[in-house]
């Protein structure tokens, strides 16, 4: 199982330091084993907002570490041209000489498409097209657009990238279908527990396979990366108590992100404009035994043990460790020492698994 970290959110980082905690943790993954670091494209609102553009983050990360790779979780494809994703993700690669890899995402809500609003409705569309696009841009190929006077000018991008191929994911929030794209297209999935439970996730990865073995050859395994909000500690309750407020505050600043999911699962769905104040609070603290119990990454190394074995199981590759929801940054910065702990442990699980195999 690899691990890496995932940023999304910090909307409390102070206003003259909001990128401390992605430098410094970011920093420690890169000298202690970590597979990658991810950064989103979010737009408009305090959730997330302070990321705009992972390829900014990307380069700033690009200088920052050695060795991990730096990837966009996700690039929302149809919001950009084609060629601008791969031209800022090529000055990335030469940056941080090959250590790039991009997840792409439709996009979802449709305030974000103020900067492509003609993309809107056929998002899904502009997302499978972008994949054959960035690739053939990205091999240097020159591909026709049409340019300013209406003609169609063939382009090459610059610089050249460093890696031959550009490793490409497609993020899903769990639709099943999008696990089948990314098998046909043969890219790799990234993903969350928000919209799909553990015995979802397995199928949707089942899915994904058998999908990349007919498209792409038997045996073909891509890669199955999951997000989990993540703190570990040595005490499981007290890591509870630690994380309660702060993952509270998380959950109430995206009413309109996660906890529509929450909402929706409740019998007869709810519409959360029409909630009272109480009512939003027991949703809060409904998500937060959800997340805390069965939907994250909490509690202590041998918590995380159990976690991550049973996700092995249902076939995913790499934990993507969402760290930045609210939790002061020593606390998040000590939680990484226990982090790299269970990496280290389930490095050594893995490899007994295979001598006794």
């Amino acid at each position: 199982m690899d691990f890496s970290l995932f940023y999304f959110a910090d909307y409390g980082a102070a206003a003259h330091d909001r990128y401390r905690l992605l430098l410094d943790t970011a920093q420690f993954a890169d000298t202690h084993g970590f597979t990658a670091v991810w950064t989103p494209e979010r737009h408009f609102h305090e959730f997330g907002g302070q990321y705009p553009n992972p390829a900014v983050t990307g380069a700033a990360l690009a200088m920052a570490t050695e060795r991990i790779a730096i990837r966009a979780g996700s690039v929302v494809a149809p919001l950009h041209h084609p060629a601008r994703i791969a031209e800022e993700w090529s000055v990335v690669d030469n940056l941080s000489r090959g250590r790039v890899g991009v997840s792409l995402a439709s996009g979802w809500h449709a305030m974000d498409f103020v900067l492509r609003p003609e993309n809107y409705r056929d998002r899904k569309e502009v997302l499978t097209r972008t994949v054959e696009t960035l690739r053939r841009l990205w091999a240097q190929e020159e591909v026709a657009f049409p340019d300013g006077a209406g003609q169609e000018s063939k382009v090459r991008i610059f610089p050249p990238p460093v890696q031959p191929e550009m490793p490409l994911w497609l993020t899903s929030a769990g639709s099943a279908e999008t696990f089948r794209t990314a098998g046909r297209l043969g890219t790799g999935v990234l993903t969350h527990l928000i919209g799909q439970e553990i015995p979802d996730l397995e199928r949707n990865i089942a899915a994904y396979r058998a999908e990349l073995a007919a498209a792409h050859g038997p045996g073909t395994r891509g890669h199955v990366a999951l997000m989990l909000h993540t703190l570990l500690g040595t005490d499981r309750e007290k890591v509870r108590e630690e994380v309660r407020e702060p993952f509270g505050d998380y959950l109430r600043s995206s009413i309109g992100l996660i906890m529509k999911t929450a909402a929706a699962a409740l019998p007869g769905g709810i519409d959360l404009e029409r909630l009272s104040p109480q009512d939003r609070e027991f949703l809060v603290a409904r998500s937060f035994d959800r997340y805390f119990d069965t939907g994250g990454l909490f509690g202590t190394v041998e918590d995380g043990m159990d976690t991550v074995r049973g996700l092995r199981a249902a076939g995913v590759d790499e934990v993507a460790c969402l760290i930045d929801f609210g939790v002061p940054e020593d606390r998040v910065l000590e939680g990484m020492h226990h982090l790299n702990t269970l990496r280290e442990r389930c490095a050594d699980d893995r490899m007994e698994d295979r001598d006794e195999r």
